[in-house]
């Protein structure tokens, strides 16, 4: 979700709005308008009137619905150089061509998730340096490196631990010994 292309989208015209506002919360927020509504603290009757054309976002409408959907982001505000918080993903490229969402709700907030490639310890340890420059508010990273970029990073750092993926790692390392 881009809140810039909301705005944009704003000021265009209010047929890009409509578009716009009814892609965030019904495919991105994966929401109703009621729904929407009752946790944006906007009435469902405006949501429904702003989706449909019959009424124009006016300023204070809108500036509520950017004010929920940065909540939605986890973002109240821009953070230091004015990117979004985040969290960043570092692995190795065929891990990361497995994440097919860029944004993950959870606990009514809508994450991004940024990639961070890396092939070697090193290439994690510079990697997670930049995420944290990036903006990014936790890092998911290998075990193997995990520990040392907690030392260096002042936010939250995560372990992937990939169990059923080692199972049929050893399961196919069976089937070659065979």
């Amino acid at each position: 979700m881009t809140i810039d292309n909301l705005i944009k989208a704003a000021v265009e015209s209010n047929e890009m709005f409509i578009k716009e506002f009814a892609g965030i919360i019904k495919d991105e927020l994966r929401m109703t308008a009621v729904e929407f509504g009752e946790k944006s603290g906007i009435p469902a009757s405006t949501i429904y009137k702003l989706i449909s054309g019959d009424r124009e976002p006016n300023i204070k409408t809108l500036r509520q619905i950017v004010s929920f959907l940065r909540k939605m982001e986890g973002k109240e505000k821009p953070q230091g150089n004015g990117k979004s918080g985040f969290i960043a993903v570092i692995a190795a490229r065929p891990v990361l061509d497995i994440i097919t969402e860029k944004k993950l709700k959870v606990r009514d907030r809508l994450l991004t998730i940024r990639e961070y490639s890396a092939t070697s310890m090193e290439e994690a340890i510079v990697a997670a340096i930049k995420a944290e420059r990036d903006g990014a508010k936790a890092v998911v990273c290998a075990p193997i490196v995990s520990s040392t970029i907690e030392k260096v990073l002042q936010i939250p750092v995560t372990t992937i631990i990939p169990r059923d993926s080692l199972f049929e790692a050893i399961e196919l390392a069976a089937r070659k010994m065979e």
